[in-house]
Parts: C-alpha cells; structure tokens; sequence
C-alpha cells in the first residue's frame, strides 16, 4: 500500500509516513565610340587630255568622299554627351518599367491571427493559481514542524551535520505534500486511475519540486528560499550531504528560469504539463493522459502567444525546460544513490517516492 497515498495526517518527521491522499537587353550606346566602320571610296581618275598637261602635277587630287548615306562619326572624347545620357537614362527607365509590369504581384500574407483563451481556458488558469498559491500557504504553516537548521558552536560535528539533513528532507516532504495537494486539484486528475496517479506523481515529483525551487531562487545573493524564510546558497546545500554534482545543476537550472521571468500561470502551467506525461514508467491509460497533457499544453501557448506577443521563442523555450528537467531528474537520481553509500537514511515517504529500497 502506497505510504504517501494511504498514511495518515502528514508529519514532517522523517521516519513518519505521510498521507496525502483522499479518494536586360544589352545598351547599343554601351558599344565603344567609334566602332562603326566607315567605308571610303576614291573617285576613279578621268585621264588628263593632252590639252590638260599644263596642269598635271599642279591640281591636288579630289578628296576622297564617304559613301552615301554614311556620317562621319564624332570624335571620340570619352564622355558622353547630354544627349546620349538623357537617352540612355530613358531607355533604363523603360526596361525597369517593363519588368514591373510583366512580374506578377506578390501575395500578400494575410495578417497573423494570434490565439485566444476560451472562457473554459481562462477559468481553468485562475483555479491552478488560486490552488497553488493555496498549496504555498498552507506549506507555510509546517515551518514551525521543521527541524532547525544547527547554529552549534562545531558545524561539523555529526550531530550538525545529521541535524542539517534532517532540515532539508523534511523541507523536501512538505514540498511532496504541497505538490499533491496542487495535483489533486488539477482538472481531469482524479479522473484517472488511482494507479495512473501514483505512477504519475512518484516520477514528477522532483521535477515539480525542481520547478518550484526556480521560482524562489533569488539571482542578487544566489539563493533559494523555502517556506517563505528559510534562504540557502550552494555551500549549504553542501553542508546538507548534498553532491556538488547535484548542488550546481539545481542553481544553473533555477537561474535559466529565473531568466525566463515566469509569472504564476506559466509556473502553475508548466507543472500541470510537467505532471501529465503519459511516457511515466507504470502508466496505463497512456491516450487519456496525453489528452490531458494537451489540454495544458494549449492554454499554455494561447496564454504566452497573448502575454508575450513579440518573443515568438518564449513559448518553446518554456517547453525545453521540461527536457532540461528530465536530465536533473537523472542526476537527482544519483544523487540518492550516494546518500545511501553515505549511509544516509531518508524517511519513508521520500524513500517510496524515490523507490530506494534500504
């Protein structure tokens, strides 16, 4: 029987069980100046009469003509004439003129209509936030519950460093707690199969808390708070028993999305898309919880397409975080593994919802 499912009232202890379930043409002006050719002819001679002696050798010979209907070419200067260029910039402007002309019209693209939230989306929005900010009050109320963080004189003497690890698993229950509460409010859930719930939350749990720490990192001092006041940075995640191997995809990660600047339905809607992953490990209904899946999915995108009109990016930006949280998932995997080589017991609901079998 399932121990987070089935035990009773939640407590924050780390050896309790915790119940959290209910039932162109070419230019003739380009040619070069002067290349026409000009043919000459001589006028063929008369033969001089003997009468006509005195003047041979005293008269110069005709010039010779150019044949009819030939001009004389000008002189090449090298430069165009006003003429010529006001030609020239004619015949251009008639070619482009052509073209405009002969070239069919471009379409035009008809305006981009971007999506819109139905009433069913919208309201579906405003109850995931409602319900998780819900889920954060009440975690709230557990920080009394929780053991104190060491301030002893030797900060690491095994008691210390026992003390600290007590801290953050019991921090990591009312996380699992809050992050049950927040799934069994989410619409189409409790539709599902008490098995299909389980498989489904006891592999995205530390991807939703994973999720929920990025949004309490602070990227001024390198942070990240939990139940409102407990803040810590990466030497204490150390001092926790926490892998460096661990400790630093977890703040890389929380400062990529900090990044994104999510508000409170993107978080509450990535989590649900986070949740409904039909390729869980021990899921039955697969189809069902695909079209859940996609019901979230959808509003996701019509609400970034609305809030955040001019970043066409920011939507699959948001979805490759949830791959980016699949690897985490790996490591955090490992990272449980090395707790118990460190002979390091975690309390029974972690132990059940991570599957470490002592």
């Amino acid at each position: 029987m399932s121990l987070w499912l089935e035990a009773p009232v939640p407590d924050v202890s780390p050896d309790s069980a915790v119940e959290l379930w209910e039932p162109d043409a070419q230019d003739a002006s380009s040619q070069p100046l002067g290349s026409s050719k000009c043919i000459l002819r001589e006028e063929s001679s008369t033969p001089q009469s003997a009468g006509d002696t005195s003047r041979m050798g005293l008269e110069a010979p005709e010039p010779t003509a150019l044949l009819p209907g030939v001009e004389a070419p000008p002189e090449s200067t090298g430069v165009l004439s006003e003429e010529q260029i006001r030609l020239k910039k004619m015949k251009r402007q008639e070619e482009e003129q052509a073209q405009a002309t002969s070239a069919p019209p471009r379409a035009s693209s008809p305006p981009q209509v971007l999506p819109q939230l139905s009433p069913e989306q919208l309201g579906m929005i405003e109850k995931l936030v409602a319900a998780q900010q819900l889920c954060n009050r009440r975690s709230f109320s557990d920080q009394l519950r929780v053991t104190p963080w060491p301030m002893a004189p030797d900060p690491q003497s095994r008691e210390a460093r026992q003390q600290r690890f007590a801290h953050f698993t019991e921090l990591a229950i009312v996380s699992v707690q809050e992050i049950v509460d927040f799934a069994k409010q989410l619409p189409g859930f409790l539709q599902l199969s008490r098995e299909d719930q389980i498989a489904l939350l006891k592999t995205s749990a530390i991807e939703v808390m994973l999720l929920e720490t990025s949004r309490r990192y602070n990227p001024g001092s390198e942070s990240i708070t939990f139940l409102k006041d407990f803040s810590y940075n990466r030497e204490d995640f150390a001092k926790a028993g926490l892998q460096v191997e661990f400790i630093n995809p977890i703040f890389e990660f929380s400062r990529a999305m900090n990044e994104l600047q999510l508000n409170d339905a993107e978080f509450a809607l990535l989590i649900a898309i986070s949740i409904f992953s039909a390729d869980r490990p021990n899921v039955q209904d697969q189809l069902q919880v695909e079209r859940l899946q996609h019901t979230y999915v959808e509003a996701l995108h019509a609400y970034v397409s609305i809030h955040h009109p001019h970043d066409r990016l920011m939507f699959p930006r948001m979805l490759m975080k949830l791959v980016s949280l699949r690897t985490l998932s790996s490591v955090h995997s490992e990272q449980v593994f090395a707790l118990r080589l460190q002979d390091k017991k975690l309390p029974p609901l972690l132990s059940e919802i991570w599957d470490v079998h002592e």
